[in-house]
């Protein structure tokens, strides 16, 4: 009787001609997707010369993104933008996303169907794990290691052990997969997975729609996971269905397959959740975060700019204003979720509420651009990391929420939850 396996031992061994994998084991896979953006691209494209490389190895699966810092803020960002245009032009590449074809790239490529089930994903980026939401093995790199498998096709893994985490109960009013990965974190702790795969997993996930799973999977590194992950089931392959353009495998762990531990988490009884500076480990039920006044609320991002955050966020605003003194940024994460969001009139919703509204960008996220904090200013943000600086001065907070906290906290120009507006 072949050894039982989890979902991410499965497709590992896929991908490089094994039945089986141990966690543990150091393996050389076969990558059906490569990644890079603005930032971290152009060291990988001058390590591809430095080494004697001429052409990638599939230029239909390497992807270039412009986003972190496009539109491009200033010279030393559009020179970044500007080599990712030659390489890919010299390439040829299938997909470089640039001007108004640009998105957030982990919302970008699950929209476009570039990315699948069963498959193995590099990303110059460390939330390329947001693609275990469709079942993939997806995993941050190293510049380096990028420039290494865009010339190859191939990169080296230590195969994860995983964690199995449950989540059972219906998801009360307001509560969102941004809620249940910021409790998870708070739970584990920011090393809890460290080179772990999280797999999730129970009845409140068979819920989720696919929005509410991408953020999930996106915020998987910041519990240290090497890769979060989600079997397919029926919502994802209605998600995949006329959208994926290669063809794809599904894997689903077998009973008994190895975990290093397992958690259970009941949601029913879960309120919104809030990560508070300087940590997304660092998080309280809403309830509890004090009566802390923002300076501004930030919408967007590869965590939750999707056309579903943005209709929770206009759940919340519809007939409100974001308090005086308070700056409302809404960062549609593709064209895509702009254009759908200005059809279904959320974007009248936004401009109403006082709202900025932003091109497709990573921007404020990482302290880039379209939102930089002052010194002593607060923010509240669907985004990612809360770090010291990490979205403009030192002294500046950062709180992370989800789009109908944020929604709420800038109409009531303090965090807030909307079941208390």
């Amino acid at each position: 009787m072949p050894k039982p396996q989890t979902i991410t031992q499965k497709i590992l061994a896929a991908h490089c001609g094994k039945d089986y994998v141990e966690p543990g084991e150091l393996i050389m896979a076969r990558v059906d997707i490569a990644l890079g953006n603005d930032i971290t691209a152009p060291l990988a494209i001058q390590d591809f010369h430095k080494v004697g490389a001429k052409k990638v190895f599939d230029r239909s699966r390497v992807v270039l993104v412009c986003d972190h810092f496009a539109p491009n803020k200033d010279i030393p960002s559009a020179i970044q933008c500007q080599q990712l245009r030659n390489f890919a032009r010299e390439q040829d590449l299938t997909h470089f996303y640039d001007g108004g074809d640009m998105g957030v790239e982990h919302a970008l490529l699950p929209e476009q169907g570039i990315v699948g089930p069963g498959d193995v994903i590099i990303g110059a980026d460390s939330h390329t794990c947001t693609y275990g939401a469709l079942g993939a093995f997806a995993t941050g790199v190293g510049s380096t290691d990028l420039a290494a498998v865009m010339a190859t096709g191939e990169c080296w893994f230590k195969a994860p052990e995983s964690i199995r985490l449950v989540y059972t109960g219906a998801l009360p009013e307001w509560l969102t997969g941004k809620d249940l990965i910021l409790h998870t974190i708070g739970d584990i702790g920011v090393d809890g997975a460290r080179y772990l795969a999280m797999e999730f997993t129970g009845e409140a996930i068979a819920r989720l729609p696919m929005a509410d799973r991408f953020s999930m999977a996106n915020m998987a590194v910041e519990a240290g996971a090497k890769n979060g992950i989600m079997a397919p089931d029926e919502i994802t392959l209605a998600y995949v269905k006329g959208r994926t353009l290669r063809p794809y495998t599904t894997y689903e762990s077998d009973p008994g397959a190895p975990y290093l531990f397992e958690k259970t988490y009941a949601v029913g009884g879960l309120e919104p959740q809030v990560a508070c500076p300087s940590s997304p480990g660092n998080v309280v039920p809403v309830s509890r975060v004090g009566d802390v006044p923002i300076d501004q609320a930030v919408i967007g991002s590869c965590t939750n700019g999707r056309i579903d955050d943005l209709r929770l966020a206009a759940k919340v605003l519809k007939g409100r204003r974001a308090a005086k003194g308070v700056r409302l940024i809404v960062i549609p994460a593709t064209p895509l979720v702009y254009r759908q969001a200005m059809d279904e009139g959320l974007m009248a919703i936004f401009m109403d509420a006082g709202a900025v509204i932003s091109p497709p960008t990573c921007g404020p996220c990482l302290g880039g651009h379209m939102g930089i904090l002052a010194p002593g200013e607060t923010a509240i943000a669907t985004t990612n990391r809360n770090f010291v600086g990490r979205m403009g001065h030192t002294q500046s907070k950062v709180y992370l929420a989800s789009p109908a906290v944020a929604a709420a906290s800038a109409v009531a120009g303090r965090i807030m939850s909307p079941k208390d507006l």
